[in-house]
């Protein structure tokens, strides 16, 4: 795959998280191919919010459920847009990630 591939994959699959669930840098990265790319995945993401290509980044956490790009978005809004899809917390930043954890691999596969 061509690194210019990789950015517009990962939007995709953001763009298909649904509402009220999440998933983490590391399940998109395995599901572009990029095994251990959860770190690209970040790059990507970070890279969407200042373009018109942004996506439901919020909705993308670490593989604890950590809301590791909140410093990314104003304020509290990353934490804010969650709670109002219905994301329970196990603490302060932290999802119910086994309760809402979405996986794309499944996605990409049907």
């Amino acid at each position: 795959m061509a690194d210019n591939d990789l950015y517009p994959r990962i939007y995709e699959i953001c763009r298909t998280i649904p509402a009220g669930r999440v998933t983490t840098y590391g399940a998109i990265a395995r599901a572009v191919g990029v095994a251990s790319g959860a770190r690209m995945v970040g790059y990507a993401l970070n890279a969407s919010i200042e373009s018109e290509n942004a996506v439901p980044a919020h909705r993308v956490v670490n593989r604890l459920g950590q809301l590791t790009g909140r410093a990314y978005f104003p304020g509290d809004t990353m934490r804010e847009r969650l709670k109002q899809e219905g994301i329970s917390f196990t603490g302060e930043y932290t999802v119910d990630i086994e309760k809402h954890f979405w996986e794309p691999g499944e996605k990409m596969q049907a």
